[in-house]
């Protein structure tokens, strides 16, 4: 504890760090993934990442993410916020961005694990999904939430 104290059996979940973005094309459209969840047991609609690899930079992560993902590149990258999971047990951070002016150049490319829909959805789409509750994963959520009022300025 921050005075000294030690609490026993205490245990912290390490993680490597996260990247997301909210990603726009070039009409403006919002990049989703449906993509199942085993521990939820859902498909989970939700904006592209994943893990920031050893060597990379969370925007040379993002960027590789989004092509691999959802085969898009894009021309620029503003960071929205970084944010924790779950910050009492966890100790990796999510940095969430903004892409802009994506551009469809090449097929997805899976991880073995993998197996994700890529569809686009309008900025009013997108806000009636969050209304509804059919974005279900907390921290994409959050990136949504930055994204948006980051466009509406």
């Amino acid at each position: 504890m921050p005075d000294g104290r030690v609490v026993e059996d205490y245990y912290v979940l390490e993680y490597p760090n996260w990247v997301n973005a909210v990603a726009l094309t070039e009409d403006n459209k919002v990049v989703m993934v449906y993509q199942y969840r085993h521990a939820a047991g859902i498909v989970s609609l939700e904006i592209p990442g994943g893990v920031i690899e050893a060597g990379e930079t969370a925007e040379d992560a993002l960027r590789r993410e989004l092509l691999e993902e959802t085969g898009y590149a894009f021309d620029s990258f503003e960071l929205l916020c970084e944010v924790y999971a779950n910050p009492s047990t966890a100790n990796n951070k999510t940095s969430c961005f903004l892409a802009r002016n994506g551009k469809k150049v090449q097929e997805q490319q899976f991880d073995d694990h993998e197996d994700l829909i890529v569809e686009t959805f309008t900025i009013d789409e997108i806000k009636q999904l969050l209304a509804d509750n059919k974005i279900a994963q907390a921290l994409h959520c959050t990136g949504l939430f930055y994204a948006l009022q980051k466009l509406k300025d």
